[in-house]
């Protein structure tokens, strides 16, 4: 009997501390709730006081590097290469006489069409002088003044295809590498080599529709290439006339001097494109914003509570955002915590 009544007492004892632990335990929980979650509980932030300044308003861009001029190398006509008159990867002149093909064939066409060309060329003449005589009708002279015609022309034909068989620089520029040697049977779908110049290169790049209208032909840029510390200038020459719909982009092409030869086409450039300097600009740390699904907004202090603003932002560089509209002047713009922040919330502001 003694040991029962133990084991009730014993019982007893342990429900009754498990429950003052437990009550002692819910009033350390709220005690900490109310000293770290109350509402009425200012949240420390850190703040800047908006200001007006001068935006140079610069846009960054990725853009290609082409040549002034490119064009691949083909022969016109076919047969065997004679001479090759270029070394590759050099520089040649406009007119330069790249490689030659045989034309013994065509010359002695050509000698072959000659002699029919003096011999139409006798009977036409002939035949003027019987048809002044009337002695052959003008039917007959007719005849005679178009074998003349057409042989003439037969042998200016062969002169033109002996003259293809000297190709040519259309213009100066350094010459790649060559895929033919002398012997080598060409055809037109050879390509022999590439020619371009590099004594001027086009940088190529497109900046979206909402820009369009403060891009200016003659207007100078700056862009930077990979492996280079170098900032290039270029100028821009030619502006598409309409926004591509596909992209909503308008494409612009800018020229620059090339003169030490280390820039090369095909390589990519990072474009800075100056746009409208903007006086009385706001513009605030790229921290302060907080992207929301129908745009931007930024938390500022409006007597000792955050206010939510909704804002139209636009240029963004690394560290700041140039605001368009909902800010002004004085405002005291939240930057720490404002991902945590609410509408309302009390807080306390530390201005920098």
């Amino acid at each position: 009997m003694k040991v029962k009544n133990l084991i009730y007492a014993l019982l007893i004892i342990g429900i009754g501390g498990f429950i003052a632990y437990r009550i002692v335990s819910n009033k350390s929980k709220n005690e900490e709730s109310k000293k770290f979650g109350d509402k009425d509980t200012p949240t420390s932030v850190t703040g800047v006081v908006v200001k007006t300044s001068t935006f140079d308003n610069n846009l960054s861009l990725s853009g290609s590097i082409e040549a002034n001029e490119q064009v691949e190398i083909h022969s016109e006509v076919s047969g065997i290469v004679e001479g090759i008159y270029f070394n590759e990867g050099t520089n040649v002149n406009k007119g330069q006489v790249l490689f030659k093909v045989n034309d013994i064939e065509l010359r002695a066409q050509l000698r072959q069409a000659a002699t029919k060309e003096n011999l139409a060329g006798e009977n036409q003449r002939r035949a003027k002088l019987l048809l002044q005589k009337e002695a052959i009708s003008q039917e007959e002279f007719d005849v005679a003044n178009a074998d003349y015609a057409s042989a003439k022309a037969q042998s200016q034909l062969i002169s033109a295809q002996i003259a293809k068989t000297s190709v040519k620089a259309p213009f100066s520029g350094k010459i790649g590498l060559r895929s033919i040697s002398p012997g080598t049977y060409i055809t037109p779908a050879l390509l022999v080599a590439k020619l371009v110049n590099t004594g001027k290169l086009k940088i190529t790049f497109s900046i979206p529709e909402k820009y369009a209208s403060q891009v200016r032909s003659g207007s100078n840029i700056d862009f930077t290439v990979s492996g280079s510390d170098k900032t290039y200038s270029a100028k821009i020459y030619a502006i598409e006339p309409e926004v591509a719909v596909a992209t909503r982009t308008l494409q612009i092409r800018a020229i620059a001097d090339n003169t030490d030869g280390k820039l090369f086409p095909g390589t990519f450039a990072d474009v800075k494109l100056p746009l409208n300097i903007i006086k009385d600009a706001i513009v605030i740390p790229s921290e302060a914003i907080v992207p929301v699904q129908s745009g931007k907004k930024v938390y500022i202090a409006n007597m000792g509570k955050a206010k939510e603003v909704m804002v139209d932002a636009t240029t963004r560089t690394d560290a700041s955002i140039l605001i368009l509209s909902g800010l002004k002047a004085g405002d005291t713009l939240i930057t720490s915590g404002v991902m945590s922040l609410k509408n309302e919330a009390p807080i306390k502001v530390k201005v920098k």
